[in-house]
């Protein structure tokens, strides 16, 4: 019979009398010992083994973990709040910027073809622009343009449609050498809004950096290499309109070898680098040698490029048309705000017009005076791996380097996992035993956590709750977090009970610590497969806790789960997890207020729900091997039970109403209010139908659910069925948009009668040699119209005057065709062909529907939509316009 002693030094961490039981660097033994110590007969050896080592006590680990989460948290947070880093360099003077602003958004709304957009804003930019030629030095020269476009292009964006633009706004500027320039940057901007919002951020403070950026290097003494074009175009709400006539039209476009393009998603704050290329990594390398408040993720970058938000900038045009490489900038914070009454000049800080000036002037005259952009296409190739540190400093490094880093670190990992699983004495194969086993409870955890939030938050939907976080943010972090993290601790502790009872705790925290290790190994495989640059991320997040764990070794073999080697622990993980934390601070603030837009169909519950446990996950993983070094973890699943308990009553209750008027944090509804009459023509062109409403969209789950009980009349009475016979339903959309939107009312009203009439008709119809059908059209209207074509069965639209002449992008057999005009357009004339079926028998080939939007002047409301608006609750926004639809039959 052994000695109590003896079992413990069998049974420990390290068992230095028996060579079999030797391993310094893995931590673990074979299971002979276990197996020969239980078999002596004592009936101690038959208990649960007591260890000498130190265990870690639940609320020492609990409050380190908090307090490391939130001392990180608050370094985002102020890094965030720290517009300007250092000290400006005073070439840039944001106060006269933000008196730009201030002029341009006074003129209010400014959709194309109102006189907003075309003439004061247009008239203010040439008289600044004046003013600053007149005061610059002599050692460049200034030039002017007003161009006035019409174009046609199709663009694979919202389902894909056809884009027709006519006599449209570009204010152009050329600041060159003397001696003149063979090559030109390109800095972009644009001015004009959507309706029923005075654009601030978007993008009226961009032009105002622009012109005071301009206004700076006008006045340099030293000439630059290159040009630098500045282009304020008026037509990219109208989905790019304008910088499609710039890049494929104007003489200057040929100078073009890279541009800037300044956007906005959201309303004030820093202005991020979210995308640049494609390749021609010397761009990133310019802006990370360059700016002074560096703000840019590739991250950002390749999420964009993925399709999964809604959105789009000049960027794809002059990528996609005119093939030049670029820099893509966006004011992403307060996405709440974006496009709303509430983008306005009070809400945009100086420090944001300061710092965003500094940096956007310091790249222009750098990639002004730069060899690589007289020579483009000798440094193309190659993309970079890029991120800033908190704001205070950039990484930047080539993608095909990131490539040799993230490998290397894999063959680290792969060394360290292997010396483990090549022991001796059946140690190895315990060890990938035990590995396989824990990354199986692992995998499971994580999904019994995503399914069970994805529940709950089901559940929410179907009670009518949703949405209860749109303005209370961290009561989703409440609720679904703490339900991520409970279900994470509650399978890893059954585990640690059931499963690993008679184990050593300290090997089993070890082998969790190489199973999240592993975990991370095959991301940044996968990412580094796949060619994305992206791979960074995993990479930081083994290289730090690989070195972190290898430091700290002996700390854990001699003393165990001390408070010391805690702290240890987590100061390893500060730099990944902080990386984690600002990343997920963008992921919530690009996509928190999406989903108050992205339609009636797509539960933002579910989303929100799914993001925040793949965050818990994330921020979890390097923490789970704590669960088996501590003593025990009843008192902490108590307390996040209780904290899910409480949210999930009250979130059931309604305590937290979604939306909010606060002046100083608005959270409003989105709505869209068209008063329109509807027309239906049959074949022979006589009115077969015609009504007239109020046609209303609630651009978010809830639908019209908080709106009813102030405006009673708009209930589920009045829902407006959509018409599948005729294209898009037979409603007026402004953008195909209608399978985001399916939840639709239209309350009865008057008949509209615009002052601008809607003329539409049919010039000629002929046959061709080719045997198709060549209907030819006329139409006069507002500034903004859309036009739907849907073929009949058996019927297929062959060729048309957009674009390039053929069809493209048919919406489940329907075609879209945006159209839009500045001033003094003459009427649209249009065409297309269609191939009738064999059997037509002089029946309808092609439905022909048409919409006009009227955004502005006296056109844009009524007394019945005037009245209606006036009853909505201060907490909406809603956008209003006047619309007719017209339906033909050929």
């Amino acid at each position: 019979m052994e000695s109590d002693t003896a079992v413990r030094r069998n049974r420990g961490y390290r068992a230095a009398n028996n060579p079999s039981d030797r391993d310094e660097d893995s931590g673990f033994k074979s299971a002979g010992a276990d197996q020969k110590t239980a078999s002596s007969g004592s009936d101690d050896t038959k208990k649960k083994p007591v260890f000498g080592l130190c265990l870690l006590e639940e609320s020492n680990g609990v409050v380190l973990l908090v307090f490391f989460l939130l001392a990180l948290w608050g370094l985002v947070h102020l890094s965030l709040r720290q517009l300007v880093v250092g000290a400006s360099t005073g070439e840039f003077n944001a106060v006269r910027a933000r008196k730009h602003l201030e002029h341009i958004t006074a003129f209010g709304p400014r959709p194309v073809g109102s006189p907003e957009n075309e003439i004061l804003t247009v008239n203010y930019l040439l008289e600044e622009i004046e003013k600053i030629k007149a005061g610059s030095n002599k050692a460049h020269t200034i030039s002017v343009d007003v161009q006035k476009p019409t174009g046609s292009f199709t663009i694979d964006f919202l389902g894909g449609f056809t884009s027709y633009y006519d006599r449209v706004s570009n204010v152009v500027v050329k600041l060159e050498p003397k001696r003149g320039a063979k090559h030109a940057m390109l800095a972009n901007c644009h001015f004009d809004s959507v309706a029923n919002s005075p654009g601030a951020s978007d993008d009226a403070v961009s032009c105002s950096v622009l012109l005071e950026a301009l206004h700076s290097m006008s006045n340099l003494s030293t000439p630059l290499r290159h040009a630098i074009i500045f282009l304020f175009n008026g037509a990219e709400e109208n989905v790019l309109q304008a910088s499609h006539g710039f890049i494929t039209q104007h003489p200057w476009a040929k100078l073009v070898r890279a541009f800037i393009n300044l956007e906005a998603a959201g309303v004030g704050g820093k202005e991020i680098v979210f995308q640049t290329g494609p390749e021609n990594p010397w761009l990133m390398q310019a802006y990370v040698r360059a700016v002074t408040h560096p703000f840019a993720s590739v991250v950002g970058q390749e999420v964009f490029q993925s399709g999964v938000i809604p959105s789009d900038t000049d960027f794809r045009i002059y990528r996609d048309f005119g093939h030049i490489p670029g820099i893509d900038l966006a004011f992403i914070e307060n996405g709440y705000l974006y496009h709303t009454k509430y983008d306005t000049a009070d809400r945009i800080l100086t420090d944001t017009i300061q710092r965003a000036g500094d940096n956007i002037l310091a790249v222009l005259k750098l990639l002004a005076s730069s060899e690589e952009l007289a020579n483009s296409s000798e440094y193309r190739h190659g993309n970079m791996v890029f991120f800033d540190v908190l704001g205070v400093f950039m990484v930047a490094y080539p993608a095909r380097v990131g490539t040799i880093i993230n490998y290397m670190v894999t063959v680290a990992t792969l060394i360290y996992l292997g010396k483990k699983c090549s022991l001796p004495n059946n140690v190895g194969f315990m060890y990938m035993r035990s590995l396989a086993c824990a990354i199986g409870v692992t995998l499971m955890s994580w999904f019994i956590a995503f399914v069970s939030v994805l529940i709950i938050a089901g559940l929410i939907s179907l009670t009518g709750q949703s949405m209860f976080w749109y303005t209370h943010y961290y009561v989703s972090v409440c609720l679904y977090g703490t339900a991520g993290i409970a279900m994470l601790m509650l399978i890893h502790t059954l585990a640690k009970n059931h499963y690993c009872g008679n184990m050593n705790q300290l090997q089993v925290g070890e082998i969790y610590f190489d199973v999240t290790l592993t975990l991370w190994c095959c991301a940044l495989v996968y990412l580094t497969q796949q060619g994305l640059c992206s791979a960074y991320v995993p990479m930081i997040t083994v290289v730090f806790p690989l070195i972190t764990k290898l430091l700290l070794r002996q700390e854990l073999k001699q003393r165990g789960a001390t408070f010391k080697y805690t702290s240890l622990y987590l100061l390893g993980l500060s730099l990944p997890y902080v990386h984690f934390m600002f990343l997920m601070w963008v992921v919530f603030e690009i996509f928190t207020p999406i989903l108050g837009r992205s339609g009636t169909e797509i539960p933002p519950d579910v989303v929100l729900a799914s993001i925040t446990t793949v965050c818990v996950i994330i921020l979890s993983s390097y923490f789970i091997h704590f669960i088996y070094l501590s003593k025990s973890m009843k008192r902490t699943l108590v307390v996040l039970a209780s904290i899910f308990g409480v949210v999930a009553v009250l979130v059931s209750s309604g305590v937290f109403f979604p939306y909010s008027c606060n002046s100083a944090r608005p959270r409003p509804k989105r709505i869209f209010l068209q008063h329109t009459t509807r027309t239906f023509h049959g074949l022979n062109g006589e009115v077969i139908k015609k009504d007239s409403g109020i046609w209303i969209n609630g651009f978010d789950y809830t639908g019209m659910k908080y709106v009813t009980p102030h405006i009673p009349e708009i209930n589920d009475t009045i829902r407006a069925p959509c018409d599948k016979q005729v294209p898009f339903c037979g409603f007026p959309w402004f953008l195909p948009v209608e399978f985001l939107v399916k939840k639709n009312w239209y309350l009865p009203a008057p008949e509209v009668f615009p002052k601008t009439p809607f003329e539409f008709a049919l010039l000629s119809k002929q046959q061709t040699d080719w045997r198709t059908t060549k209907l030819s059209f006329e139409v006069k209207g507002p500034s903004h119209m859309s036009l739907y074509l849907l073929p009949h069965r058996g019927a297929a639209l062959t060729s048309w005057s957009f674009g390039d002449g053929t069809p493209q992008f048919d919406i489940g057999g329907e075609y879209f065709i945006f159209y839009s005009h500045g001033l003094d357009a003459p009427a649209w004339r249009f065409w297309f062909e269609v191939q009738a079926p064999k059997s037509n028998s002089g029946e309808e080939m092609i439905s022909v529907g048409i919409a006009s939007h009227y955004f502005f002047g006296e056109d844009q409301e009524t007394p019945p939509l005037m009245e209606l608006l006036h009853r909505f609750p201060d907490w909406s926004f809603p956008s209003h316009w006047v619309s007719t639809y017209n339906l033909y039959q050929y």
